[in-house]
């Protein structure tokens, strides 16, 4: 799998995941095992970056949670509010609780071709259950 993302949120944040083989999974499926989504409600470390192998952070893009971005800033997605879906609302259920999950983000593809997710054109949406400490991600094009 592929990391995407790592969203902070007022109480944690949120590590996204999903399957670099276009095509090849249920990639667009937030049950399928093609995609994971972790919340993690502790305080967390940054990890050392290793001294050996590729790192492969050549570009990074950025999502505002309130104020509108500067002028030079590209943003690429959204944080909290409502989904605005592509297709039909797709909402997925908690795995412990089975309640609705909460909307947390919108992941837009990136601008550099070497770093940005494949969403087929579409938008990533990653959801989360904080009273089960559960996310879950899913996109649609």
């Amino acid at each position: 799998m592929q990391f995407i993302a790592h969203l902070p949120l007022d109480d944690g944040a949120v590590a996204v995941f999903y399957c670099q083989n276009a095509g090849m999974c249920d990639d667009w499926d937030a049950t399928s095992g093609a995609n994971r989504a972790f919340l993690f409600t502790e305080e967390l470390q940054a990890a050392e970056v290793p001294t050996e192998g590729d790192t492969l952070l050549g570009a990074v893009t950025l999502l505002h949670p309130e104020a509108a971005p500067a002028p030079d800033d590209v943003v690429l997605g959204q944080l909290g509010g409502e989904p605005e879906w592509i297709q039909n609302d797709e909402t997925p259920t908690c795995p412990r609780c089975a309640a609705p999950m909460t909307f947390t983000a919108a992941l837009e593809e990136g601008l550099h071709h070497d770093t940005a997710a494949n969403f087929g054109c579409g938008c990533g949406y990653v959801f989360t259950c904080r009273d089960c400490s559960e996310a879950a991600f899913l996109w649609q094009r």
